[in-house]
């Protein structure tokens, strides 16, 4: 079975920005996210509201569908008061929370607050906040000193209602990250890896990313099988397939396809993203509403296991 999520932006006031979480749980949905940044790319200068409030929100008016953070990072975030969030975001949803967590890059949220860190850096913060979050989210007194950060007597009580803690989807493109992924997370996602062809030929570079996605696949089992107990649940694998150079809502049978190819390389979970007007992920919103009448044949869909 091949679970189908969504990306709704934090652009929209809350009046507007209800509706799409409410339709993302009508349609059938099974998980929806949003990103978690100070703001972001080209949208820099365009609204963009705070991540913790809107899920909080979101968890508030739904029952039933997964809302997660796509993702979350070290880059302003201390693992104390965000485990506090964490712990905040799963009781208001009833355990429905979704951790997405990543290294983070290197935009705007990586030097606002003025604590920029290098590129060797990151890597080794990352091990610590997702070693320390974890720590937090299964402790009730946590005490820890490490190279990035402390915490001393940090208190995390009634505990999450997801056990034995809200599960962490890990973002991973290389080997140590991989490898956390494994050790830590009850899924890994990826937005696939940039392959581009010398003519810039999109139709070949969308075939790379494919080949790319195989290929770290094949990684990620390595990492599963040196660094993963046997006795846990398989490793959950989502696609965000808004990373192919490509956008899938351009079309429901782009999308289609693209679930479909997923599946056949192992991925339990695909995420495509709800179409903008303009710019960065601008597409149909005719194509997401017929992309709701293919739900229930792409959740059938078989994924081969790994």
């Amino acid at each position: 079975m091949v679970a189908v999520g969504i990306v709704v932006l934090p652009q929209d006031r809350w009046d507007v920005g209800r509706e799409k979480w409410l339709l993302a749980e009508e349609w059938g949905f099974d998980h929806a996210w949003t990103y978690d940044h100070l703001a972001w790319r080209t949208l820099v200068d365009q609204p963009w509201f705070a991540t913790v409030p809107l899920l909080a929100a979101a968890a508030a008016v739904t029952s039933r569908i997964g809302l997660g953070t796509l993702v979350a990072s070290p880059n302003f975030r201390h693992p104390v008061p965000f485990a506090k969030d964490v712990l905040g975001l799963d009781d208001i949803s009833g355990g429905r929370f979704l951790l997405g967590i990543g290294a983070g890059g290197e935009g705007l949220d990586s030097w606002v607050a003025g604590d920029p860190v290098s590129r060797g850096m990151r890597t080794r913060r990352f091990e610590e906040f997702v070693g320390l979050v974890d720590t937090l989210l299964t402790t009730p007194v946590t005490t820890h000193q490490g190279e990035f950060y402390r915490a001393d007597g940090a208190r995390m009580i009634p505990g999450t209602i997801a056990r034995p803690r809200t599960p962490f989807v890990v973002a991973a493109n290389g080997p140590r990250t991989m490898a956390l992924a494994a050790r830590y997370g009850q899924g890994w996602v990826t937005y696939g890896q940039t392959f581009l062809s010398e003519g810039g030929d999109p139709a070949a570079e969308q075939e790379q990313w494919w080949a790319g996605l195989a290929t770290m696949q094949e990684s990620v089992d390595q990492a599963v099988a040196a660094h993963r107990d046997a006795s846990e649940p398989p490793l959950r694998r989502y696609l965000s397939l808004d990373g192919a150079p490509i956008f899938s809502m351009q079309s429901a049978e782009l999308v289609v396809e693209g679930v479909e190819r997923a599946a056949a390389l192992g991925f339990t979970d695909v995420i495509v993203h709800w179409p903008r007007d303009a710019g960065v992920y601008a597409g149909s919103p005719a194509a997401l509403e017929a992309l709701v009448a293919h739900l229930p044949r792409l959740h059938a869909l078989d994924v081969p296991p790994r």
